[in-house]
């Protein structure tokens, strides 16, 4: 690690740390701002899109395995699964194998949807690019992969 200590570090570190944390609030702030609008475009409550974009790849998932991945109580998929239901997005079968787990999966609406918000966040991103000079999109990309993987180290250590 590059823990370099003495107090003209731990002031520039103290400076660095602060402008770290205005600039991912900032982001943060934009991509808030995008849900909202993701949210009235494709006409969907923000927990209902993340819960959709989890079938990009998978014919079912459970309500359990939805929960899990979205890091919420399975009550509460319920009640997304169901509006995601009233809206044709979804079907719910049981499970040959045990009746007692629900399978959910996308229907031809749901699917198209998808395709949808997957094409809109192609575009979104695109246009980001698009406002960054050429040359400078490496770097970026790059020093952003930095960045994740220093705040899944600093998480990890968290617990």
């Amino acid at each position: 690690m590059n823990y370099i200590s003495g107090p003209e570090n731990n002031d520039l570190l103290e400076i660095q740390a602060g402008r770290l944390q205005n600039l991912l609030n900032e982001i943060l702030h934009c991509c808030e701002d995008r849900r909202f609008y993701e949210a009235q475009r494709f006409g969907l409550p923000y927990a209902e899109l993340r819960c959709l974009m989890l079938f990009k790849g998978e014919r079912y998932l459970t309500v359990k395995s939805i929960a899990q991945k979205l890091d919420v109580a399975k009550s509460r998929i319920t009640k997304l699964i169901d509006g995601l239901l009233r809206k044709g997005l979804v079907d719910r079968m049981e499970d040959p194998r045990d009746a007692r787990v629900k399978l959910i999966s996308l229907t031809k609406k749901g699917i198209e949807k998808v395709k949808e918000i997957e094409e809109f966040h192609q575009e979104v991103h695109k246009q980001i690019l698009l406002r960054v000079d050429q040359k400078e999109r490496r770097s970026i990309l790059s020093r952003l992969e930095v960045l994740k993987l220093a705040m899944e180290s600093v998480r990890s250590e968290l617990g």
